[in-house]
């Protein structure tokens, strides 16, 4: 589950449990909701944290070593 869907199921679970005053017969609509806040934010958990791990993977390393040369042409060691 991405950030972006993780953040999607706290909006639909904060929606149902605090601004639907609508009843199913059987289905409680705010426990609904209140799950799916929760499933959000343990996903979200995870998003972050499969992030920071990610960045911690990545070895740092040194740029190369650049070793730079240079050719002149002598024009004052030439035979005429």
């Amino acid at each position: 589950m991405t950030i972006g869907g993780s953040i999607a199921l706290i909006i639909i679970g904060a929606i149902l449990a605090y601004a639907v005053s609508y009843e199913f017969s059987g289905i409680d609509i705010r426990l609904v909701g209140v799950i799916l806040m929760i499933g959000g934010l343990i996903g979200l958990v995870i998003g972050i944290v499969r992030i920071v791990s990610a960045r911690r993977s990545v070895e740092r390393r040194p740029p190369p070593a650049v070793r730079e040369e240079h050719y002149y042409e002598d024009d004052y060691r030439r035979p005429y």
